[in-house]
């Protein structure tokens, strides 16, 4: 049975255009695993669609008249735009005309409509975001990054049930590791709400928490889930996203240096591309928010066709895989 994903055509730094292509590789490359519904202004929506073949796909177009900027004020656009791309969204996923939700759109304002709309499973302090951070021995996953700038010891052993949970369904990793991101590995070290957590987490029996990690220890895949606040975790976030940019250019830099031939040059080239081909937001399309009532999935703002097809798949995985069911069943008791 087809996963029926509801789009937010209007959000992202290029769309609707971007967001349409998109959903038409999607549509186009797993026409029985998906069925789409496009949001946004229905005139311009269609106008987009007019303009490319999508003869036999399983898209639909469904009116949102307003657009919530990539700029705005979550809150007040919250308020001010009911009839958004983002909240029509996400309310038909709450009303069941859709399995997820996915948006390239205002995080902020996401994140609200997600909370305001479809609240939070019951048990859940805090939703978080999920990082993907590739490393020497696979893929770790990173939370929060992002959502929750400042925390509590509970918040950050609940971001390490949810990440348990999601990597368990979602990426195949059975029993793993878990560890809190911090200046040093000893217990006393960090934040009172780091210290607090690290013994929590280890009076855990659920959990096998193998405690504190440093920043030099996470690309070496130091645990398969690594826990931190959003304000930490975007840094490192952000920080790995640079890598797909500043490694070539250091690269070519000192290409030049050595004076190497074109060929020379070129297999360096294919080698860095491969390996830097893993910090590529596009292979991940998005993340989804654990702890909400639903599936949702936020995107990269410059998203491109492919990133927004990739964020379509991994809704499709998180349905399928029933996170939210198992998150509401682990945090509910």
């Amino acid at each position: 049975m087809a996963t029926r994903v509801a789009v937010d055509a209007m959000g992202g730094d290029d769309a609707p255009g971007v967001v349409v292509d998109g959903a038409i590789r999607a549509a186009r490359e797993h026409p029985e695993r998906v069925q789409l519904l496009l949001f946004g202004p229905e005139a311009m929506l269609q106008a987009e669609l007019d303009g490319r073949d999508t003869d036999g796909l399983p898209l639909t177009v469904m009116d949102a008249p307003e657009v919530i900027g990539m700029a705005e004020s979550p809150s007040a656009a919250l308020k001010s735009k009911p009839n958004s791309s983002i909240h029509r969204g996400i309310g038909a996923h709450k009303q069941g005309h859709a399995d997820a939700f996915v948006s390239a759109g205002n995080t902020g304002a996401v994140m609200a409509a997600a909370l305001f709309i479809s609240g939070r499973l019951p048990g859940v302090h805090r939703p978080t975001l999920p990082g993907y951070f590739p490393t020497t021995k696979g893929m770790a996953i990173v939370l929060d990054v992002g959502a929750n700038v400042d925390v509590r010891a509970e918040h950050l052993v609940q971001f390490a049930q949810m990440g348990c949970i999601f990597v368990k369904r979602v990426l195949g990793t059975e029993n793993p590791s878990v560890a809190l991101i911090n200046v040093g590995e000893e217990p006393k070290k960090g934040t009172e709400a780091v210290k607090e957590a690290h013994e929590l987490l280890s009076a855990r029996d659920d959990l096998r928490f193998i405690g504190n990690i440093e920043g030099r220890d996470l690309f070496h895949h130091g645990a398969d889930v690594v826990v931190c606040d959003g304000f930490v975790g975007n840094i490192m976030l952000k920080l790995g996203e640079s890598f797909s940019t500043v490694l070539p250019q250091l690269i070519r830099q000192e290409i030049g240096r050595q004076g190497l031939g074109e060929q020379e040059a070129g297999l360096v080239g294919k080698v860095l591309h491969g390996a830097l081909s893993r910090f590529n937001y596009e292979n991940y399309g998005g993340v989804p928010l654990l702890g909400v009532d639903g599936n949702v999935l936020i995107g990269h703002g410059g998203s491109t066709p492919r990133a927004i097809e990739q964020m379509i798949v991994r809704a499709c995985e998180l349905a399928e895989q029933n996170v939210t069911g198992q998150i509401a069943d682990a945090l509910g008791d």
